[in-house]
């Protein structure tokens, strides 16, 4: 099997990103939402996983001063537990450092443990609880800090 790639998102990819997208969450961005990402937000940068010319997984970050915030990160279901989250991760990590930023953070469901999981692999904490922050269940999200890059 081809090794994953990690580049940077383009507009031609947000239609598999989209179909990650309604897989993963259950109330996904629109196309609209991804191209003004891509092509409007000069604090955005996203990246994709690609492997043998698809489209695994993503993911995203704004740019705010110093810190990187992660606004999504998924995997297509069919492709999780390859490390294609942790490449994905790490491409985000990299980016910040070749922008010298000095720190960033996350939200994650309390109940997704295995993401939780990944992140403190890579050395975030967690620092407190957005109480009711998904508005689709209103479940919790623990706030995640890596203070140092890298």
């Amino acid at each position: 099997m081809e090794k994953i790639w990690v580049r940077p998102m383009k507009r031609e990819d947000i239609r598999q990103v989209l179909n990650i997208e309604r897989l993963c969450f259950p109330t996904p961005w629109s196309y609209e939402a991804f191209r003004a990402e891509l092509e409007g937000n000069h604090c955005a940068r996203y990246v994709v996983a690609e492997q043998e010319g698809m489209v695994k997984g993503y993911g995203g970050m704004w740019i705010i001063l110093d810190e990187a915030h992660i606004t999504n990160v998924a995997v297509h279901p069919h492709y999780r537990g390859q490390g294609i989250g942790e490449a994905i991760m790490r491409a985000l990590i990299d980016t910040a450092l070749n922008l010298k930023i000095g720190s960033m953070t996350l939200e994650v469901r309390v109940s997704n443990t295995i993401a939780q999981n990944l992140y403190k692999k890579l050395g975030f904490t967690g620092v407190g609880i957005r109480k009711g922050y998904y508005t689709d269940d209103g479940e919790d999200a623990l706030i995640m800090w890596k203070e140092k890059l890298p």
